[in-house]
């Protein structure tokens, strides 16, 4: 994995978070429903702004926490890519403003993984595999559909015309070859 550049916490910081919430860039952070409507949580991370990626969340407003949603299903057929600039444009927006996004989605496993990584390329220069294994660092847990990976690996395409990741044919169908060694290893049933 390529060294981030920029404004990324140490594995330190990272290890000192909550749990409920992770710590990606110093203005980005993830988490799940939960999560983003704890007012503690909020304060304790000085966000700013709050972006729900779900249709199924729905959010508790505080005072000076600005709100974006992001009304996505998380399901292969839902179409993500359409969000990924503004959402990225609005993530850094404000990161030059010096405040604090919190991206989240129902479980923070899929959507608002797959919109960090779509930031990360964009603002970060971090290739697909690179931005993966470095939200996957921060929050084991993620794990975006094959749609949206799809969407993925064409966006990736669209900024830097080439692929570090690629849809491949496995015996649970077509999935991203960075799992492929984990399907492999799976017992059939």
């Amino acid at each position: 994995m390529t060294t981030p550049s920029g404004p990324f916490p140490s594995q330190a910081v990272l290890q000192s978070t909550n749990n409920s919430i992770s710590q990606i860039t110093s203005c980005l952070y993830i988490s799940n429903g939960v999560a983003a409507n704890n007012r503690f949580i909020l304060s304790s991370n000085h966000i700013t702004s709050v972006i729900n990626v779900s249709v199924e969340v729905v959010n508790t407003f505080f005072e000076d926490i600005q709100y974006v949603q992001v009304p996505v299903d998380d399901s292969p057929n839902s179409y993500l890519y359409a969000f990924f600039d503004p959402v990225a444009d609005y993530i850094r927006g404000v990161e030059m403003r010096q405040g604090r996004v919190l991206l989240h989605c129902a479980a923070e496993v899929s959507r608002s993984a797959a919109l960090c990584m779509a930031y990360l390329m964009k603002y970060h220069s971090m290739s697909l595999l690179d931005a993966h294994t470095w939200t996957q660092s921060c929050r084991p847990i993620i794990r975006p559909n094959n749609g949206f990976w799809e969407q993925l690996i064409h966006y990736e395409f669209k900024l830097f015309s080439k692929n570090t990741v690629h849809m491949v044919n496995s015996r649970m169908g077509k999935i991203p070859n960075i799992y492929e060694k984990e399907v492999h290893l799976m017992v059939p049933m």
